[in-house]
This record gives C-alpha cells, sequence and structure tokens, in this order.
C-alpha cells in the first residue's frame, strides 16, 4: 500500500476581514460555517475544487465544514476538513470556491474566516485554541504573517493561543476567548 505524500496545505490568506467582503465593492457578508452533510455533497461539481471533499466526508476521524453567506446559504464559499486531536484540531485541507481565487474573486476573507472557525472550535472543545496544520514551505513565511502561526519543523505549522484569539475576534466578534 502506497503512503500519501504530504505536500503541505497551500491556502492564501488574502484577508483578515470581519465577515467575507466582495472584493470589487468591499460590501461585507455574514457568513454561517455548518458542517457539510452528505445532501451538501451533490453542490460540489468535481471540476470547481482541487480536492475530492467527497472522500473528506466519508473520512470519520474527520470533520467537514462549509463557509455560505447568511443570505444565500447554499452557496458553498469555501470547505475545510479538521479533525479532533484530542489536545489540539489538526486542520486536513482548506480550500475556497473556484469563484473565491485569483485576481478575479468574489470574496476576501474566507480562508481567514475557515482557520478562525477551527481555532474556535479549539477553544469550545478546551484546547486553548490550538490548531496544527502542514504548509506548503514556500508559504510558511505567509502564514507566520497572516495568521500569526509559528513553524514547529519541517511543514509543520501551528496557531496558539494569542494567535487563535485575535483570528477568532476578526470573525466571532459576540464570542469572549479572553484579552489579548
Amino acid at each position: 500500500m502506497s503512503k500519501k505524500k504530504n505536500i503541505g496545505l497551500d491556502f492564501e490568506v488574502d484577508k483578515l476581514t470581519n465577515s467575507i467582503e466582495n472584493f470589487a465593492t468591499g460590501e461585507v457578508f455574514n457568513t454561517l460555517v455548518i458542517k457539510l452533510t452528505n445532501a451538501d455533497v451533490k453542490q460540489i461539481k468535481k471540476a470547481d475544487w482541487q480536492f475530492n471533499w467527497r472522500n473528506e466526508l466519508k473520512d470519520s476521524t474527520k470533520e467537514v465544514f462549509k463557509l455560505t453567506t447568511e443570505n444565500n446559504p447554499q452557496i458553498i464559499q469555501g470547505l475545510m476538513s479538521i479533525e479532533d486531536k484530542q489536545d489540539h484540531m489538526f486542520m486536513h485541507l482548506i480550500e475556497s470556491s473556484k469563484f473565491n481565487k485569483g485576481k478575479s474573486k468574489v470574496y476576501l476573507g474566507v480562508p481567514g474566516n475557515l482557520v478562525a472557525f477551527a481555532c474556535k472550535i479549539s477553544f469550545d472543545k478546551g484546547y486553548d485554541g490550538f490548531l496544527a496544520f502542514d504548509a506548503k514551505s514556500s508559504l510558511i513565511g505567509h502564514y507566520e504573517t497572516t495568521l500569526n502561526a509559528t513553524h514547529f519543523r519541517g511543514l509543520r505549522m501551528f496557531i496558539e493561543t494569542n494567535a487563535a484569539k485575535k483570528l477568532i475576534s476578526h470573525y466571532f466578534k459576540n464570542q469572549n476567548y479572553g484579552t489579548f
């Protein structure tokens, strides 16, 4: 059996917003982060996504979440797969929808919103906001700067308590996880 090579995540944190922000107009839209269901998978066209989200959903060790706007919950803005490691959360995959990538993207803030949600789950589970993930080596500096993530070794990075609180404060203003 061949072992899958870990090449790290390569999402771009374009902007830490208050929610998600229309790239052209600057209008801000409130978001929802909800567990992806089998019914939702019908919306996911293989050609529009880099990763196989059906496989992620089938893996019982992982939870898959979708990001939508409150006013249009049937349109998926981004997806994330995380795993509870009993003392921290681990982010396996994260991806913005095809229309939220590149120079012609519709919304800013999708990856930051999902990462902040993963940190929120970590706090809710009593893990002090700790979130780990593997990054492409070329993006380690980007995640250190944009997410205040810490490079552990190799491709492994983590977001610790204070960095998690800062991220959560951008997206979940009504949540209180202490001062920083």
